[in-house]
C-alpha cells in the first residue's frame, strides 16, 4: 500500500473524547464510544471506536496527551473507516479542520519532544 501521508506521525495510544459537529441522519443513535487515538500528526489522527461514522462527518476532539498538563482541542473530518470486527468496532482516519494554530503548534512540539526523547 502506498504511503499517502503528509507529515510524520506519532504511534501511541492518547485518551480522546469525541463530539459530534454534523448532525448527519444516518449516524446511529446508540452511544458512541470513541476514547483513544491510535496515532496523530500535525493534520489528522486515527481513532477507534464502537460505531460508523460516515466519511465528511465534523468532531470535536479532546486530547490527553501523555504528559501534557492541558488538553487540546482540534476540529477534525473523518477521511476512511474500516471495519475491525463486524458491527462492534471500527477505526476511522481524521483529518484536522478549522483547527487553531495554537493547537497545532502544542501537537507538533509534543510530536517533536517525544521524537527526541526516543532517541538513544
Amino acid at each position: 500500500m502506498e504511503e499517502k501521508r503528509k507529515s510524520e506521525r506519532l504511534e501511541e495510544l492518547n485518551e480522546v473524547t469525541i463530539s459530534l459537529i454534523s448532525r448527519e441522519e444516518n449516524i446511529p443513535k446508540e452511544k458512541m464510544n470513541y476514547k483513544y487515538s491510535m496515532d496523530i500528526s500535525v493534520l489528522g489522527t486515527k481513532i477507534s471506536g464502537n460505531i460508523v461514522l460516515p466519511i465528511d462527518t465534523l468532531l470535536k476532539i479532546d486530547f490527553t496527551l501523555d504528559t501534557l498538563q492541558k488538553q487540546i482541542t482540534a476540529i477534525g473530518k473523518i477521511k476512511w473507516i474500516k471495519i475491525i470486527i463486524e458491527d462492534k468496532w471500527y477505526e476511522a482516519g481524521v483529518e484536522f479542520v478549522d483547527t487553531p494554530n495554537e493547537a497545532i503548534q502544542k501537537i507538533s512540539d509534543y510530536i517533536l519532544w517525544k521524537k527526541k526523547a526516543k532517541e538513544p
